[in-house]
């Protein structure tokens, strides 16, 4: 997406196909207070919420520049461990975005994945019985872009209710000032931040 007003046609397009605004969000890389401005103010009546558009289809569409981007999050992943002396048995990849570099993550490091599904309406998110349990694991949270925080702290606070230990979050871009969330250690590949 090139424009503002590109970006609010494909808002619509998306609300039409029965999206909410969190999954709008997620679908365009936008914070959740950007796609409500798209949807509700149109862009000409006031200023738009200062946001930064995340777009990385040009990794996402090749499953191997998506596993060389997570070979760079586990050796980031690794170096957390090292420095802050921790365990890792487990890794959560956030539904969607975070998933496909969390199966590459997993697999490099030789433990458990687990899929966790946040919820737009309800409380709590859910996490995938297909996949392995959170219950008393050490994890690493994993997701593609950071924009509010909120869906990263409802994954922590999920985490923590279900008895697992969240211990480090890894993103591949962090729009936010942020070196941590709720007491969990943050660390993106790339920070974009309007200064």
């Amino acid at each position: 997406m090139k424009s503002v007003e590109e970006l609010a046609k494909r808002a619509l397009e998306l609300r039409k196909k029965g999206l909410n605004t969190k999954e709008i969000a997620t679908e365009l890389h936008l914070s959740t207070n950007t796609v409500e401005w798209l949807l509700t103010q149109g862009i000409e009546e006031e200023e738009a919420p200062k946001d930064v558009k995340i777009g990385w289809r040009s990794i996402g569409i090749f499953p191997y520049r998506i596993s060389k981007i997570a070979e760079i999050m586990t050796d980031i992943i690794l170096e957390e461990m090292e420095k802050r002396e921790f365990d890792v048995d487990s890794i959560v990849g956030v539904l969607i975005n975070g998933i496909p570099f969390a199966t590459f993550i997993a697999e490099e490091m030789g433990v458990e994945m687990i899929i966790y599904r946040p919820h737009p309406q309800r409380e709590e998110g859910a996490f995938s019985s297909n996949y392995a349990h959170i219950e008393g694991k050490k994890v690493v949270i994993v997701d593609d872009v950071l924009s509010t925080g909120e869906t990263l702290r409802k994954a922590i606070e999920d985490i923590r209710k279900a008895g697992g230990e969240p211990v480090l979050a890894v993103v591949l871009v962090n729009k936010t000032p942020h070196d941590e969330i709720d007491g969990v250690p943050l660390r993106g590949l790339i920070r974009a931040r309007l200064l």
